[in-house]
């Protein structure tokens, strides 16, 4: 019993360290997103981590093959992760980090919407406000009327929109499709459709330039398997708040390498937005109502298709540990 402290302290750390991860692998695409298209990013990004996540798969050890049970579903959430991940690369190259994050961390607040139609879910008065008062934080940081809207704006809405159904669609089918199918897909269609698109966008890159694209790979790959490991020791609900702290990653990166201040409305919004967030989680953590949990169990960033899920992974491990 003494262990399991030190066990959920080890899973906190390992959440810090997955998202302070991805957070450097956003400096990268920020960085690259000054010079290339988004298109070029993410198809070169996914080429380089198929190696990686093979490795991954290679403990399925499931004899079946990888037509999916539940194809619309299946074609829905895909078409939704490539959207995402255009989208959130697009917003990264062109928005300050700290607003990117704001507009990202509305993500669980569309969850709780979009859980009501697909999943069936009941949004009692409470976590009904607390959408409401997530969704006004993102009109503080947005600044209607005070501030230009820019496609940007467009583009990290559109990734919190799209990255909250690809999220509650894998927790509608998720237990009856493979993790190789979940996984690979999304990321075989970001190769297919950016490669289409490529011819139009490609510009040579240098070799430091093609480093920073494997440091996208990598990395992705690397805090995906801290995030695997945070929830294999630690409850989701002390995993799941730990990616607020992308926040702190983006005031001083930002900082440091691209002149960035924040300002007090971004301040003000990000901090409404992650209360509210953190009020959903912390209320579907204590059986508020919910009976799909639907935020609690989104366990990935917005899934982009560019690295692979926490979840599938994890319902294997929950797997082998039962046994």
């Amino acid at each position: 019993m003494s262990s399991a402290p030190s066990s959920s302290l080890s899973g906190l750390l390992l959440g810090l360290a997955a998202f302070g991860v991805f957070a450097t692998h956003d400096i990268a695409v920020k960085a690259l997103g000054g010079s290339y298209a988004p298109f070029q990013i993410v198809f070169f990004s996914v080429l380089l981590g198929f190696p990686l996540v093979t490795v991954m798969l290679l403990r399925d050890a499931t004899t079946a093959n990888l037509r999916p049970n539940r194809p619309w579903w299946s074609g829905l959430r895909t078409a939704a992760a490539v959207i995402t991940g255009i989208s959130a690369f697009y917003a990264f190259s062109v928005l300050p980090l700290a607003q990117t994050y704001a507009l990202l961390f509305a993500t669980p607040l569309i969850i709780t919407l979009l859980a009501v139609p697909i999943l069936g879910e009941t949004v009692g008065w409470r976590r009904g406000m607390a959408v409401i008062v997530g969704l006004v934080g993102v009109l503080v940081v947005l600044q209607p009327g005070a501030t230009d809207f820019t496609l940007g704006h467009v583009a990290g809405l559109t990734a919190a929109g799209a990255g909250a159904l690809a999220s509650v669609i894998v927790r509608k089918i998720g237990r009856e499709e493979r993790s190789a199918v979940l996984m690979l897909y999304p990321m075989v269609a970001n190769v297919v459709v950016m490669g289409a698109l490529l011819p139009f966008f490609y510009k040579p890159m240098p070799l430091q330039d093609f480093g920073l694209v494997v440091v996208v790979a990598v990395f992705g790959f690397v805090a995906t398997l801290c995030l695997i490991g945070a929830y294999r020791r630690a409850d989701a609900a002390l995993v799941a708040p730990m990616q607020y702290s992308q926040i702190i990653w983006a005031a001083v990166y930002g900082w440091l390498f691209f002149d960035e201040a924040i300002n007090a409305s971004t301040i003000l919004g990000v901090g409404i937005i992650i209360a509210s967030g953190l009020y959903i989680v912390l209320r579907e953590a204590r059986g508020g109502g919910s009976a799909t949990t639907p935020v609690l169990r989104t366990r990935s960033r917005p899934e982009t298709g560019t690295a692979p899920r926490v979840s599938p992974m994890l319902t294997e491990a929950e797997k082998d540990a039962s046994l």
